[in-house]
C-alpha cells in the first residue's frame, strides 16, 4: 500500500512538551513521549487545529516555495477561492491577479468561477431521485477523510465530485496539452489556505493523480503580492466569477450557490464530529445537502491564510454581493462526468478497529473496559494520551504501560 504523506509536521526542537495539541487533536493523533509530541501518522487528517493552538510553532506545513515555478516551462496559478478574503478592500481582485503574473506566473485561473460551474451541475445531481440524501460535500478534504476513517456508513453519501482546485486544473492542462504543451512543461500551482488542500494533492481521494503539481501557502504569495500590487497596471481580465462562485470561501457558500433550501452547513471540526455523529445513526435522513468546514468561518479560516478569519469572511460577503449572485455564469467547460466527477471508489480506513479479527477485538474491548476502570478518569493529558479512555486502548494495543499514569503511581 502506498505510504500516505502529510502536510502537517512535527518540529520536535521547538516542542515543550505542552499539551495544547493533544487536547484540540479531533482523531487523538497526537501523544506526548519523553516530553515531545508524537504524530501518529495513521490517524492525522491535516486539519491543521495543532497548528493554530500550538504556543511553540512546534507544527508547521510541508509546502512548496514560489521558486517552485522555475521547474516548469509554463506555469499556472489555481489561487484558493478564500484568496479573495485576503486583501484590502481598496484592492480590485483583478488588480491582485495580474500582480501573479508580475510574480511569474504565466497565467492565473480563477478557481470561483470553477466553483460557480461545479453549482450548477451539482443542482443536477440533487434532481436525480437516486441519490442518497443527505448527500455531503467534498470540498473540505479534511471532512472526507474525517468520514473515511471514523464514520465509514456514511461513504455513500458523498458527492463524488472534484473539488474546483481540480476541476480547473483539469480544464487548464487538457487545454496547455492541446496548444503544444508537453505534460511534464506544464506546472499548475495551488495557493492554499490549509494544510489538507496540500495532503489532497499528493494524495488526491477519488483519482489517481492530481491535475495539480505544486501548492504554495496564501501566507508566502500574500506579502510577496503586497510589496507589488501598488505599482500593478491590470494587463489581462482575469477575474470572471460571479458572487455564487466567490462565496464557496465561507461556510454556507456553497449550499447557497446552489439555490439549496434544506442543507446545513457547519463550520469548526469539533461542531462537525456532531453532526456527522447524527446522520450516521439516521437522524437527517431527510436533508438534501452537508457542507463541512474542519476550519471556522470556511475556507477563509484556513490556518495558512493571513487575514483574521472574520475579516476575511466579512469581505467574502460584500465581494459576493458586489459581483452579484443573479449574473449569468458563463458555462466554458463542458458539464459531463470525465470534466467533474471522481473515477475511483474511495474505501473506508477503519484506524480505529482493534482487530481484524472479531474474537480478538472483542477480547481487547474487554481488556480497556478494564483498564479504564482502574484509571483516575480525570483526563489530565499527564500520561501523553489525550485521556484516561485512550491511555487504556493504548495499553492493550501495547503502545503504553499502566505505569504511564502518573495519579496511579501516586497512590
Amino acid at each position: 500500500m502506498k505510504e500516505y504523506w502529510h502536510s502537517v509536521v512535527l518540529e520536535k526542537d521547538y516542542c515543550n512538551g505542552c499539551t495544547h495539541c493533544l487536547d484540540r487533536c479531533p482523531t487523538q493523533a497526537i501523544r506526548i513521549i519523553d516530553g515531545k509530541a508524537k504524530i501518529i501518522q495513521d490517524r492525522c487528517i491535516d486539519c491543521g487545529e495543532c497548528l493554530r493552538v500550538c504556543p511553540y510553532h512546534a507544527k508547521g506545513a510541508l509546502v512548496s516555495s514560489l521558486d517552485v515555478i522555475k521547474n516548469y516551462r509554463y506555469t499556472v496559478a489555481i489561487p484558493s477561492i478564500s484568496f479573495y478574503g485576503q486583501f484590502p478592500e481598496i484592492y480590485e481582485m483583478n488588480t491582485v491577479y495580474n500582480a501573479l503574473l508580475e510574480l511569474g506566473f504565466d497565467e492565473v485561473y480563477d478557481t470561483a468561477h470553477a466553483a460557480e460551474l461545479l453549482s450548477v451541475y451539482e443542482n443536477h445531481l440533487l434532481d436525480k431521485e437516486h441519490v442518497n440524501r443527505p448527500l455531503i460535500s467534498t470540498y473540505c478534504p479534511v471532512i472526507t477523510r474525517l468520514i473515511q476513517i471514523k464514520y465509514p456508513a456514511l461513504i455513500e453519501h458523498i458527492i463524488k465530485l472534484e473539488a474546483p482546485m481540480e476541476i480547473a486544473a483539469r480544464h487548464v492542462r487538457k487545454r496547455l496539452i492541446k496548444e503544444g504543451y508537453l505534460d511534464e512543461e506544464i506546472g499548475i500551482i495551488y495557493i492554499s489556505p490549509c494544510p489538507a488542500k496540500i495532503t489532497s494533492i499528493k494524495n488526491p481521494i477519488g483519482i489517481d493523480k492530481s491535475s495539480i503539481d505544486e501548492a504554495v501557502s496564501t501566507e508566502e504569495i500574500y506579502y510577496k503580492v503586497m510589496k507589488i500590487i501598488d505599482k500593478v497596471t491590470p494587463t489581462k481580465a482575469i477575474q470572471r466569477s460571479t458572487g455564487k462562485g466567490i462565496g464557496w470561501a465561507r461556510v454556507g457558500g456553497q449550499s447557497y450557490a446552489m439555490d439549496i433550501d434544506d442543507y446545513i452547513a457547519v463550520d469548526g471540526i469539533d461542531e462537525v464530529i456532531k453532526v456527522l455523529e447524527s446522520m450516521e445513526i439516521g437522524k437527517l435522513n431527510s436533508l438534501e445537502f452537508f457542507e463541512g468546514y474542519a476550519c471556522v468561518n470556511g475556507c477563509v479560516g484556513g490556518p495558512l491564510n493571513v487575514e483574521n478569519t472574520f475579516i476575511g469572511k466579512n469581505r467574502v460577503r460584500k465581494l459576493t454581493k458586489k459581483y452579484g449572485m443573479d449574473r449569468t455564469i458563463d458555462i466554458d467547460i463542458e458539464l459531463t462526468p470525465e470534466n467533474m466527477e471522481w473515477d475511483t471508489p474511495i474505501l473506508p480506513m477503519p484506524i480505529f478497529k482493534l482487530d481484524t479479527d472479531f474474537k480478538r477485538a472483542l477480547e481487547k474491548m474487554a481488556k480497556i473496559e478494564e483498564y479504564a476502570q482502574m484509571l483516575p478518569g480525570i483526563n489530565c493529558g499527564a500520561c501523553g494520551s489525550p485521556n484516561c479512555r485512550v491511555l487504556a486502548e493504548d495499553i492493550v494495543n501495547g503502545y503504553a504501560k499502566l505505569e504511564d499514569c502518573l495519579l496511579l503511581n501516586k497512590r
